[in-house]
């Protein structure tokens, strides 16, 4: 395949070519890593080595030290991330289409997105206190109001003359909303989604760093106190793969769930 088609704005690529540019991309990176800790050119304490890395990890799985850790950030990490989308979609696409839910909404949200929710969390820990709930809060807070505005853009774009037209062929305004307004979101909603569940594994960190007894943010936090590079890397690398296959996971449940997708 040429340079020149590979260049090319909005031009596909066999998926032999994308394959192969991903991977030397990985390699690349990898290769770098192994030239700075082999070649002793970063200290190990500074930077652990990709062998240090995987024994730390084995040692982790085989007293399931980390199965441990990965379940509690994965079920804290979950249920803020669905409680927060449970509310935000069905208001999101309300604020989005009508002037009176977007001029109670749209206040409270602009000024509570640009809250820093570290902030809160000192608040969090008096009202909730340490446990579960006040991280389950963390994670609610972090995504619900960016979800918020963010799907009520994507409900505000969708064409008046789609509304119009449905109008002309009969249907009422229940039809409407349910039939077509909500249908025609739901591919904006769910890329949406996806991106904002990469914030809400940021938030996780961020809530286990602070008065945690569990999760892959308490183990990153552990190991930092003993500047244990090894482990530190290794909760870095987990929270990496476990986002890679949510992603994943949304990109297929779109395709699955929104076979419409490609017409909106």
């Amino acid at each position: 395949m040429a340079l020149r088609d590979l260049l090319a704005p909005k031009s596909e690529i066999p998926a032999p070519v994308f394959l192969g540019l991903s991977l030397f991309a990985i390699a690349t990176l990898f290769g770098g890593w192994c030239l700075l800790t082999y070649g002793h050119l970063v200290r190990p304490d500074f930077l652990a080595p990709p062998d240090a890395v995987a024994l730390a990890g084995w040692k982790r799985l085989g007293n399931l030290s980390l199965l441990e850790n990965i379940w509690a950030s994965l079920s804290v990490i979950m249920t803020g991330f669905l409680l927060a989308s449970v509310l935000a979609v069905p208001l999101g696409v309300l604020m989005g289409s009508f002037q009176a839910a977007r001029a109670l909404l749209e206040p409270i949200t602009g000024f509570m997105r640009y809250l820093p929710v570290s902030a809160l969390i000192p608040l969090l820990i008096l009202w909730i206190g340490i446990g579960f709930e006040e991280k389950v809060t963390v994670i609610f807070l972090g995504t619900f109001f960016q979800q918020l505005i963010l799907i009520s853009d994507v409900s505000a774009r969708v064409s008046k003359d789609l509304i119009d037209c449905s109008y002309t062929l009969g249907a009422n305004r229940r039809q409407v909303v349910t039939r077509v307004l909500f249908p025609a979101c739901m591919p904006g909603v769910m890329d949406n989604l996806r991106v904002t569940m990469g914030w809400a594994w940021t938030y996780l960190v961020v809530a286990e760093l602070v008065a945690a007894n569990s999760g892959l943010g308490y183990m990153i936090l552990n190991a930092m106190r003993g500047l244990f590079t090894d482990v530190i890397l290794l909760g870095v690398f987990t929270i990496g793969i476990l986002g890679l296959m949510t992603d994943t996971l949304f990109k297929l449940l779109r395709r699955v769930l929104l076979p419409w997708s490609a017409t909106f």
